[in-house]
């Protein structure tokens, strides 16, 4: 809705190969024990994690943060 936003517009394309992933529901200053979580499951199988990344599922502007969906996604070796 905002053309002036297209600039700021990026796209990536990596491989990441295996990864674990988790749903944390609530705002994100909250997502802490769900990374820990996912960080636990990958030393307990002897792995090695890289760097994680999200997938916003929620639109923030218009829902309650309590209630925000998010994909934490965390890549290992």
């Amino acid at each position: 809705k905002s053309p002036a936003a297209l600039p700021l517009v990026r796209f990536e394309e990596f491989s990441e190969g295996r990864c674990a992933q988790i749903l944390h529901v609530g705002p994100f200053s909250e997502e802490g024990p769900a990374i820990e979580k996912v960080h636990r499951f990958i030393d307990a199988i002897g792995r090695k994690n890289g760097k994680h990344h999200e997938i916003y599922l929620s639109d923030t502007r218009r829902s309650d943060p309590t209630k925000w969906k998010t994909i934490v996604r965390q890549p290992f070796e």
